[in-house]
């Protein structure tokens, strides 16, 4: 008898709130790795994309929150378009975001931010950021 893994037969409270909150099925996800191929702030994180998926669907919280990856996705749609289920990958790390900043973590602090960096970045790009990682 095959049992198929749903949000519902799955028990994690969380993973059920990241699929509501995303609008995504996660478990949907069957790690070919096409998202992370495709990505192109892959360099940059510490886990790759479809990583972070799996550790959702695993329900290792502490280690996707932890993770740097959710906020170096630069949110460009790229995991979405070559994903064969059609997972919009986007979409869950930015209800992860949610979800880190909803427990007051914030990644960055701007009163810490060098005034040379400040000044040289715009001023669209550094609002933007901040409320990507500030609560």
């Amino acid at each position: 008898m095959r049992v198929r893994m749903s949000s519902d037969t799955v028990n994690s409270d969380a993973l059920k709130k990241i699929e509501e909150m995303s609008g995504q099925k996660v478990l949907s996800c069957y790690q070919c790795g096409k998202c992370s191929a495709g990505c192109p702030m892959s360099f940059a994180m510490d886990l790759l994309p479809n990583q972070i998926i799996r550790l959702v669907q695993l329900g290792l919280w502490d280690e996707v929150l932890a993770a740097k990856t959710i906020w170096i996705c630069a949110s460009c749609f790229t995991c979405f378009a070559r994903c064969p289920r059609g997972v919009d990958l986007s979409r869950v790390m930015e209800a992860l975001r949610l979800v880190t900043l909803r427990m007051n973590v914030n990644h960055i602090e701007p009163s810490k931010l060098p005034r040379e960096a400040l000044a040289a970045f715009p001023p669209i790009a550094l609002v933007s950021c901040f409320r990507k990682m500030t609560s």
